[in-house]
């Protein structure tokens, strides 16, 4: 709207002949990017400036309808703000390192890493896609780690570039001159020097200890990637042996584990056992003395009440190794399978040979192995018994993690520090959560935490670890004494870069150096994504200008699924490396649900292709299905949503081009021509249109209160709801009065009331454009250009406002205009009923209407007769029996029924229908 009181200068262009949603894609995608719609522009004011965190999805093939739905939601706020006058700062990124992107990589090119091979500069990968077919590990060809990683490089690239063609054809308004892949230069140098002065801190550390790990994916797997599954197992009764051959029971689901028994374990008030405590016994078949022990992390109502600790079979066990002091006897190698040599702690000859026998074997095959020499020896006691456990794996495997051993880097996140904990517990309070219910999931997650965060993994595409260690003369490596670079020679591979006073001939030498071996796991780097975004710590000053302008962010849209991860670990970045959150607010997706209401996820092999349902019915109606839906409330994939959003962009078009044609006629111009139009509040006289301006102001009211509260869905719904009674009935109700035609008794409407019914048609096609702008981008473009030919895109216009909309009103309830399409209702119900044509004339009706609604008919009288086709006498009449507001009555038994009746009518003989055309 100009700021001359509310008036709208329009230029019409020419209206199309017949008019569609489809082809409204590209037409307008096209245009949007020559013109730089949505390019972020010279704002540095950080007042002045919107700026959203966006989540760089994970690239591994294809995008499925899950995220359609996510990425829409934030887009309909960043157009919102930048309606609103923000500059939008709405980057995008591609989260393309870590083991997504390396399983995907060895089935589309049938490859695996061997790190003892040479680099080849002219390697060709054998298959170039496998059309989704797993080529198993024996029948991958053996690469180098760095021609691994530029495979990795080349399928990325040609995954994001589908990747942008599916957002851009979805509509997101992003500004693609602010893209970044998560292992591009500056988002390594970003996580290598933010963890640089994590470790310079103290905040980062390197320990041996034991940990989870997964023997598929041959990497450690820390807290926030666990999911606890149930898994298929058995319950096996076992006596370990006091010295004089008395039994005590344990039952176990891993046997298997018995060579590796520290101790037995039992609650200090468990009577049973308190006897027992402190004295000692032998594990059945490998006869090792263990203690038996107290401890208040043992379950008495659990099984026998008393478990073996194995070092290790579970968190359980390590929580009593360590608590306890007990000896470290692991026998469970990375690869999943038994250690390759008997433990010297097996003395008994008889044990040292059956564990000789299952040397090298799989966790399963030394099971039933056990199992069967139990059995033999006396020690199994009745058959082992079904049943069913949770478990732990790794939410990317397929296996039960193991526990093993190994030295790996942390970074403090509040699991072993109360202090860190409490003050990021405060961070959760001051991050506005959107739904607020979501604010306990953080909280019960960061209360929850047993352990700092586990950051290195042993994979081969990611972001390295700068760093090197010190080889001793004795070729021992000094892990206690790591070599850091200069944050200015930062991103450096240090398998590829010498440390600073070495040279490449001292690499792994006695003496001289050797690499880091590991990489950040993918979430060290995507926790940075507010700092990479914003140009943290870069030297130049046009990166710490937008950095001052853009950070903290505004917003971080996400999934309610990775608060304990994604969301946290920003979180706990943002609060060591900046003293303050990384952005103001976070809106929390739910999940799309398939028509059996289960979760879509690729792993089930039950998503949606996006751009199937987006060249069906249109991304607009996608856009709508999407928007339909509450913030973490999770939403079924609806075809029909879908549908009944192409008919709301249709709708919108078809009811833009009628208004727009109306008096172009009167001009002397063709429909479809050109002509000037001017939408002056000042010039809505008419009660009717008057209402209509009322409930406009309340319309723009509750969507923007809507919109700011990050409720867009509720938005959507309010604009929706009122954009069809404004078609239904309105349009209806003056449309005769707009053409400036004379009624059926031939009486010539007043020109002020034909410019009042115009300019309400213009004034709220204008806003109901603006305001389905952030929700249908491609359907309202289309229509503004109609109306603003040369006063460029929708997305730049202002978002209206109410005040110039309520002034129009002049103090009339938007009521009135419910009341008058009560009653066309009812005109209208009479012909229905009797079975006859809309067109046939009413030669008089007399209305009953409730008294709070008696005036409301009466003023807008005229214009319901013209309507309901009426050639005679029509009155208004007050009926007390139907008082009950302006939405309905009750009748004695509690029915509901109109508070408009026709109380009266005549109708004339219906119009002749006119021939078929031969």
């Amino acid at each position: 709207m100009s700021k001359r009181q509310g008036t709208v200068e329009a230029k019409l262009t020419p209206l199309p002949d017949r008019v569609g949603v489809d082809g409204l894609e590209d037409k307008w995608s096209e245009r949007w990017e020559q013109a730089g719609t949505y390019k972020f522009g010279e704002s540095r004011d950080r007042e002045s400036v919107y700026s959203i965190d966006t989540p760089p999805p994970t690239v591994s093939g294809h995008l499925h309808v899950g995220h359609v739905f996510s990425y829409t939601h934030t887009d309909v706020i960043a157009r919102f703000k930048r309606m609103r006058g923000f500059d939008v700062f709405y980057p995008m990124g591609w989260d393309d390192n870590g083991l997504p992107t390396e399983r995907r990589v060895q089935n589309y090119y049938g490859v695996r890493v061997d790190t003892s091979l040479k680099y080849d500069p002219d390697f060709k990968p054998p298959f170039e896609g496998t059309e989704g077919k797993k080529i198993q590990a024996k029948d991958q060809v053996p690469i180098s780690r760095r021609n691994f990683i530029e495979l990795c490089e080349r399928l990325s690239a040609e995954d994001e570039q589908l990747f942008e063609r599916l957002w851009r054809s979805l509509g997101l308004s992003v500004d693609w001159s602010q893209t970044y892949h998560t292992i591009g230069e500056r988002p390594r140098r970003v996580a290598q020097k933010a963890f640089l002065r994590n470790l310079k801190r103290g905040e980062a550390y390197q320990q041996e200890a034991p940990g989870l790990w997964d023997v598929t994916f041959q990497t450690a797997v820390a807290q926030a990637e666990l999911e606890s599954r149930e898994y298929d197992g058995f319950y096996h009764r076992v006596a370990f042996r006091f010295a004089d051959g008395t039994p005590i029971y344990i039952e176990t689901t891993r046997p298997e584990l018995l060579a590796a028994c520290g101790a037995l374990i039992a609650h200090p008030d468990d009577k049973r056992y308190q006897p027992y405590f402190g004295q000692k016994v032998y594990s059945p078949l490998f006869k090792v003395e263990v203690p038996i022990l107290a401890h208040p992390a043992a379950e008495m109502d659990k099984g026998a009440g008393i478990a073996m600790c194995c070092t290790f079979g579970d968190v359980t066990d390590v929580e009593w190794w360590r608590d306890l002091k007990l000896p470290t006897r692991s026998i469970i190698q990375r690869n999943g399978r038994i250690i390759m040599f008997t433990p010297d702690w097996i003395e008994d000859q008889d044990g040292r040979a059956l564990f000789k026998s299952i040397e090298g074997k799989t966790t399963f095959t030394a099971r039933k192995m056990i199992v069967d020499a139990l059995r033999e020896s006396g020690d199994l006691d009745g058959e082992p018994k079904l049943t069913k456990r949770m478990t732990n794996f790794y939410e990317k495997g397929d296996k039960p993690l193991e526990i093993v051993t190994s030295r790996q880097w942390y970074l403090k996140n509040g699991g072993t520090d109360a202090k860190l904990n409490a003050e990021l517990i405060e961070r959760g309070k001051e991050l506005n959560f959107h739904p607020g219910f979501m604010r306990v999931r953080y909280d019960n997650w960061v209360s929850g935490l047993n352990g700092d965060w586990l950051i290195s993994r042993q994979r081969f595409f990611g972001v390295p670890f700068p760093l090197w260690y010190p080889v001793g003369e004795d070729g021992e490596t000094d892990f206690a004494h790591p070599i850091t670079p200069a944050e200015d020679r930062l991103p450096i591979d240090p398998s590829i870069d010498a440390p600073e006073g070495f040279d490449e001939s001292q690499r792994d030498q006695p003496g001289g150096f050797t690499a880091e071996k590991d990489i950040m796991d993918t979430w060290a780097t995507s926790s940075l994504t507010p700092q990479i975004v914003t140009h943290w710590a870069e030297p130049d000053q046009a990166s710490q200008d937008l950095f001052k302008a853009t950070f903290p962010m505004d917003l971080r849209p996400q999934g309610q699924d990775i608060i304990r991860t994604w969301l946290f670990s920003s979180v706990d970045r943002a609060h060591l490396e900046n003293g303050c959150l990384p952005w103001k607010h976070a809106t929390l997706s739910g999940w799309i649900l398939d028509p059996d209401h289960k979760k879509m996820s690729k792993s089930k092999g039950n998503v949606v292709v996006p751009d199937q349902p987006i060249k069906q019915y249109g991304a607009d109606a996608v856009r709508y299905w999407a928007s339909c839906a509450r913030l973490g409330l999770d939403a079924t994939y609806d075809e029909g949503q879908m549908k009944i959003g192409r008919r709301l962009a249709i709708k919108l078009l078809n009811a833009s081009k009628f208004a727009l044609s109306i008096g172009r006629e009167d001009e002397n111009h063709h429909v479809g021509q050109p002509a000037q139009a001017s939408w002056d509040p000042a010039d809505v006289t008419v009660a009717l249109d008057r209402a209509v301006m009322a409930r406009l102001a309340q319309v723009v009211d509750e969507a923007t209160q809507s919109l700011e509260a990050y409720e867009h869905s509720k938005a959507l719904e309010v604009i929706e709801s009122f954009f069809w009674n404004f078609c239904d009935d309105y349009i209806e109700l003056a449309k005769n009065r707009a053409y400036g035609k004379p009624d059926d008794q031939g009486v010539e409407p007043d020109e002020a009331d034909v410019r009042s019914a115009r300019t309400t048609l213009g004034l709220a096609l204008d806003a109901f454009a603006r305001l389905f702008a952030p929700f249908l981008p491609f359907a309202t473009e289309e229509v503004w250009q109609w109306m603003h030919e040369g006063s460029g895109s929708v997305h730049r216009a202002s978002w209206p406002t109410a005040e110039a909309y309520r002034a129009a009103a002049a103090g009339v309830s938007p009521d009135l205009l419910t009341w008058a399409g009560d009653a066309l209702a009812e005109l209208r119900k009479i012909k229905s009923e009797a079975k006859v044509s809309m067109k046939t004339p009413i030669l008089s009706a007399k209305l009953a209407v409730a008294p709070e609604g008696l005036e409301a008919v009466k003023a807008a009288l005229d214009d319901i007769a013209q309507a309901g086709r009426m050639t005679g006498p029509i009155e208004a009449v007050e009926d007390a029996s139907l008082s009950k507001g302006a939405t309905g009555a009750e009748n004695g038994e509690g029915e509901s029924t109109s508070a408009v009746q026709v109380a009266q009518s005549e109708l004339g003989e219906p119009p002749a229908k006119k021939p078929r055309k031969q």
